[in-house]
């Protein structure tokens, strides 16, 4: 088991390395599983436990008949999400989340159950665990899923979807100042004080805390993202 869960995770750093360096973007259809399985000498069935890892990151999504694409998986069909892609920018996407997600933070704080905590928690720990950058805005991605699921209102889990959906579109191909967050990454103790506010039913403090998070997250957007 030691040495299966060794290939596999080789083979998860080699796919990582080949997804880095093919200058894929956001939504691009990966070469077919028989490509996949020539280029790195595996079988598929030893592609597919790779793959399913990727996917867990948030770095893949799959759909049967279609294929393997890369970033998350989209609310929109492609064809809209490119669409939104080329519509919206970094600033108009971060004065949307603004919008809504400090009120949804606030709802988490009233409607979370311990579970949701949980949840969030581990999402907190992977972002602060991520070896690159696209580890962490899939686990930051995760992380705030996780506080909108934690709102308990599918209504709001709706808009937070298509946003957060843009969200990953407009931010992929951003380029970064180094390989991974830095281990004083502004956003660490800032998730840390959210999900101590929503854990301990504190909404006001939620609210305020989200607020923060977002300016902060614009005021450190990457070079040549705040257009």
């Amino acid at each position: 088991m030691g040495e299966a869960s060794g290939q596999t995770a080789d083979l998860v750093r080699r796919l990582r390395e080949f997804l880095a360096e093919a200058g894929f973007s956001h939504s691009d259809r990966l070469p077919p599983e028989r490509a996949l399985v020539a280029e790195f000498g595996v079988t598929r069935a030893e592609l597919r436990k790779a793959l399913q890892v990727l996917e867990g990151d948030g770095l893949i999504w799959r759909h049967v008949g279609r294929g393997t694409f890369l970033g998350a998986r989209p609310v929109h069909n492609l064809g809209d999400l490119a669409y939104l892609r080329d519509l919206a920018r970094p600033v108009q996407l971060l004065e949307a989340r603004m919008a809504i997600e400090p009120e949804i933070a606030r709802l988490a704080a009233l409607h979370s159950t311990v579970q949701d905590h949980d949840r969030l928690r581990h999402w907190a720990e992977r972002a602060r665990r991520a070896a690159d950058w696209r580890m962490y805005e899939a686990a930051d991605t995760n992380l705030h899923n996780a506080i909108a699921q934690a709102a308990h209102n599918k209504l709001l889990m709706h808009l937070f979807n298509e946003i957060n959906t843009v969200k990953r579109a407009v931010l992929w191909n951003v380029e970064r100042r180094s390989t991974r967050p830095p281990q004083d990454h502004f956003a660490f103790p800032q998730h840390d004080a959210i999900i101590g506010a929503i854990e301990g039913r504190r909404p006001d403090t939620a609210v305020r805390l989200m607020r923060d998070h977002l300016a902060s997250v614009g005021a450190n957007l990457p070079p040549g993202a705040a257009r």
